[in-house]
């Protein structure tokens, strides 16, 4: 693995994002044309526009997850109606203001997002019905007619889990990963601050918060994308006694403490915060080529809403 020595810049080479196209297209056995770091095309012109609702696209996904579906989810509808007749399709992380507006750009009418669209796990919003940011942003899919699905339960239940194959063809990872588990890799050794830059460079990712030595040699890698959980973070890292773990997002005074005594007591493991959206936002354009597959001749877009968060 060649990792890059210079991690001033962020945004991947279009070698890199070549490498990427490949890997992803083998991991969902379809060929996808991305085009740009924050908004890709999978659309396949070769075949006649065809006529689809929600539910038909919801349902040919659930048909590859296992006991689909299920009696308790969050992967439910947020806004529209399953009879909606699709005229284009969103994949991304968040169903944010900015990707409904691209939508309505795109003429694209269902949004398939990962994550919640109101601002809690349930997506209830019995709380909000009087905010102007909620009604604002429920009227505006109102108004256009869009319908939001959740995918996040199924898709992490997907096998492969479609956030890990995404992001493991992202990073370039494949044949490192170890047998049984998405999660834990054996790299080439290499030292933190390469591994840092080389991470920052294929997720697009500007800055990271971390906890280690620039300098330690690293091989033993644990990724968990998204916000998994002390107690996952913590049982994995005894597990797997990695060098360094990459999550998404952790509560400070949780994993980031238990990380803190570690390196206290001793042990040579280090700590890096990827951001939440940017972690697993490989599975949403994982989401994307899976659909060009699935509904030949309907346009696909992948729109990433990226990390909102700046640094001073």
């Amino acid at each position: 693995m060649n990792l890059p020595k210079n991690n001033s810049s962020f945004l991947t080479s279009v070698t890199d994002r070549r490498a990427f196209i490949n890997a992803l297209t083998k991991a969902v056995g379809a060929s996808v044309l991305l085009t740009s770091p924050f908004v890709s095309q999978a659309e396949n012109s070769n075949y006649p526009q065809q006529s689809y609702t929600v539910k038909q696209i919801i349902d040919l996904f659930l048909k590859e997850i296992p006991e689909a579906p299920f009696d308790k989810t969050v992967d439910t509808l947020k806004s529209g109606s399953a009879d909606t007749k699709v005229t284009g399709i969103i994949t991304t992380m968040f169903a944010t203001i900015e990707v409904i507006r691209k939508a309505i750009d795109l003429k694209a009418n269902f949004i398939i997002a990962h994550e919640p669209t109101f601002y809690s796990h349930q997506d209830d919003t019995d709380w909000l019905q009087k905010d102007e940011v909620y009604q604002y942003k429920a009227n505006l899919l109102k108004q256009h007619n869009i319908a939001v699905w959740r995918n996040h339960d199924y898709l992490h239940t997907h096998k492969p889990d479609g956030v890990m194959a995404g992001l493991i063809a992202a990073l370039g990872w494949q044949k490192y990963v170890q047998p049984e588990t998405q999660a834990r890799f054996v790299l080439p050794a290499t030292s933190f601050k390469d591994l840092v830059a080389h991470v920052k460079s294929k997720l697009n990712i500007q800055m990271v918060r971390y906890m280690g030595e620039p300098t330690q040699s690293c091989r033993k890698v644990l990724l968990l994308p998204g916000a998994s959980g002390a107690k996952r973070h913590i049982a994995e890292i005894e597990k797997e006694k990695p060098d360094v773990v990459l999550v998404g997002e952790a509560q400070e005074w949780e994993t980031v403490e238990y990380v803190r005594d570690a390196q206290a007591k001793g042990d040579k493991l280090s700590l890096v915060l990827l951001g939440h959206a940017v972690s697993e936002e490989p599975g949403a354009e994982w989401m994307a080529s899976w659909l060009k597959a699935k509904v030949p001749g309907l346009k696909v877009t992948h729109v990433a809403s990226r990390n909102p968060l700046s640094f001073m």
